[in-house]
């Protein structure tokens, strides 16, 4: 799923894709550090290391979304989403929804990532080579063992939480990572997150073929550690889409929180990791993308790049009945149907294949004839 979600930046524009924070995390609040370049930041950034921490997150989402009837993001269908391993009703809850969450990091290969939804909870919590996904709503678990040369890619460094919540480091290291060459950077000024001076680097598409304004990294004067990351959509001040620390200990965690046993009754699913073709060693540091299970499905085909890409699935990949909002909240336009927001926007094409990107109509239209 990691993996999958990463390539749909800034695609789905989040987590990508990928959410009132500002009360409790206090960004925009005054703080003063020393100058620094937009380079500077980012080094400081990359040469954060793998010193423990523990932390409490907010996500939320505004995108403007069209008012759903009640239950249309309860589809019955099965089938993935975008390919990512998200289903249907997962992938409209991180577009839509509000998210609070726990994140523990106890080094390179141990950490533990806590959704915390109501009355339930998820985790995926990686121990060495162990990691374990749980939702307790179904209360249903799956192990993964990692083959031992993956390196030490944990779960705040390549995964995500269930239905592809993430913390405010994972996003921001993504959202670098995959419009640096498309984007003009700058340096705000300082704000205060979860009690923390930190920089504010700005990130602005240089095409006006999107639907992204800029996006906002509240980067730790002192650690380098992303605090928080806001989508603002093109002429709108309020974030989109956001996530921030609420609360951040530096200090290492209880070795507790990552000692995982499935409670009573829990379903246990065992699966296999692919193995990664080529040399242990080989991909990104720590591990990198042959640290993480493949996904399943028809991977997307990408047109464009940077900012006004367009993410095309192929027809019969999503089932419009299994997405109800595609169905109930979308607008008949020439080619298909369309459902829009300030930051995304998706249409169901005649076809059957399902185009998504942060993007104008227009866009996708025109990627659908290519």
């Amino acid at each position: 799923m990691a993996r999958t979600w990463t390539r749909w930046v800034p695609v789905a524009a989040v987590p990508a894709a990928v959410a009132a924070v500002l009360a409790a995390s206090q960004a925009g609040a005054a703080a003063d550090l020393p100058e620094k370049s937009p380079q500077q930041v980012l080094a400081l950034m990359a040469q954060r290391d793998d010193a423990p921490f523990s932390g409490t997150f907010r996500q939320t989402s505004d995108l403007g979304l069209p008012a759903l009837p009640p239950g249309a993001g309860t589809g019955s269908g099965t089938g993935t989403a975008s390919g990512a391993g998200l289903t249907p009703a997962e992938l409209l809850d991180v577009l839509t929804g509000s998210h609070t969450g726990r994140v523990y990091v106890g080094g390179p290969d141990t950490a533990r990532l806590q959704v915390m939804d109501a009355l339930a909870e998820r985790d995926v919590v990686r121990h060495g080579t162990d990691v374990w996904l749980y939702d307790s709503r179904e209360n249903a678990a799956t192990h993964l063992t990692l083959p031992a040369e993956n390196g030490t890619a944990g779960p705040h460094e390549g995964g995500t939480g269930a239905a592809g919540t993430a913390s405010p480091d994972q996003l921001a290291d993504r959202i670098v990572r995959e419009v640096g060459p498309t984007t003009t950077l700058a340096v705000g000024k300082d704000v205060e997150v979860a009690g923390r001076p930190a920089y504010q680097l700005v990130l602005t598409p240089k095409t006006a073929d999107t639907l992204v304004g800029s996006v906002e990294i509240a980067v730790d004067g002192a650690t380098g550690l992303p605090l928080r990351l806001a989508v603002l959509a093109r002429d709108h001040a309020k974030p989109a889409f956001e996530a921030a620390f609420t609360a951040l200990d530096l200090g290492a965690p209880d070795a507790a929180r990552f000692a995982f046993t499935p409670p009573p009754g829990a379903k246990v699913t065992e699966k296999a990791v692919p193995q990664h073709d080529g040399a242990a060693g080989t991909g990104t540091p720590g591990g990198g993308p042959q640290a993480r299970p493949q996904a399943s499905g028809p991977e997307p085909t990408i047109v464009g790049s940077g900012w006004d890409a367009v993410a095309v699935l192929p027809a019969g990949t999503v089932d419009p009945a299994a997405v109800p909002m595609l169905q109930q909240a979308s607008q008949p336009v020439a080619g298909g149907r369309v459902v829009s927001s300030r930051l995304v926007t998706a249409m169901l094409a005649d076809d059957g294949r399902v185009l998504v990107g942060a993007v104008p109509l227009e866009r996708l239209q025109a990627a659908a004839g290519k």
